[in-house]
């Protein structure tokens, strides 16, 4: 009788999951393998065939990917550290229980998060612009001489894709530290401030190894949000001046919707961003294991 009732339950448990677990098969479970056998597909549109390894082998000899991957582990190597310590430093300053206002700067900082990204691009694409305020402000600052071409010279370009991303995600990182300082008990900090401890060793030895869990997540959510920059180069640059800002996810799109439809091949460069998140991730939670 109770393995009746027990059967019965799990009979009831199972229709109750059942149309999730139908759901997220037939929309995350499939596409991953179809993507996956889509990758060893070459030809254009619909009129594909099996060709084996021909996509990862043309990767090697593709200018425009090589582009693509080196422009998006430049912004990986250079956004993602910039943003994560102005995050930590901004959660570590906000958190100050003597700051005045520190619910309009808590909110001030996190507002770029939610802001719709086709206004803020709109935005930033008249701020910076050759006649925009922002060289205005620099050359009455006399830190140029002339404006910068911020749009149309592949350095600066970049710069403005980082100064976006940074803008806009600084916020979000500093939510979740801000929140893990919270639990942080405020006597540890008060003992060390009574034995002499400077407010930078204090931030350096008793902040930054107690929020190691949460740098790790961060780091590891930045990096695979990184890596699948798309958004604001799309908005901002659309991939130029010529393919200097061009990321992997805009490449792939390109393959696939401005270009000549090529699945395959689109399929093959996404599964190099899987390749590139599962090893950076690997490696940086063996860093925090060996650390630990």
């Amino acid at each position: 009788m109770a393995r009746t009732a027990e059967a019965r339950y799990s009979i009831t448990g199972w229709t109750f999951v059942l149309p999730a677990l139908v759901l997220i098969a037939l929309f995350m479970v499939y596409p991953v393998f179809w993507s996956l056998w889509m990758s060893f597909q070459v030809g254009r549109g619909v009129n594909t065939h099996f060709g084996g390894f021909a996509n990862i082998v043309r990767l090697t000899t593709d200018p425009i990917f090589m582009s693509a991957l080196g422009n998006t582990l430049l912004f990986l190597a250079i956004q993602v550290p910039v943003m994560l310590s102005l995050a930590l430093l901004l959660a570590s300053a906000l958190n100050e229980p003597t700051l005045k206002f520190r619910g309009f700067f808590r909110t001030a900082v996190f507002l770029p998060t939610v802001t719709s990204l086709v206004a803020y691009a709109i935005l930033f694409k008249s701020m910076f612009s050759y006649d925009g305020v922002v060289n205005a402000t620099l050359m009455a600052l006399h830190f140029v001489r002339e404006p910068i071409d911020w749009q149309n010279d592949p350095f600066w370009a970049r710069t403005l894709v980082i100064v976006a991303i940074t803008w806009r995600w600084t916020g979000y990182n500093m939510i979740f530290y801000l929140a893990a300082l919270q639990n942080i008990d405020r006597s540890i900090y008060e003992a060390a401030k009574v034995d002499g401890v400077s407010a930078k060793d204090r931030f350096l030895f008793i902040t930054v190894p107690m929020l190691r869990p949460v740098i790790l997540f961060t780091t590891v959510t930045s990096t695979i949000g990184t890596l699948q920059l798309f958004d604001e180069v799309k908005n901002l640059t659309d991939g130029g001046p010529g393919d200097a800002t061009l990321t992997l996810s805009m490449y792939i799109y390109k393959l696939v919707f401005a270009f000549a439809p090529n699945f395959g091949y689109a399929a093959t460069v996404s599964y190099v961003i899987v390749v590139i998140v599962a090893i950076l991730a690997f490696l940086q939670f063996k860093l925090a294991q060996e650390r630990d």
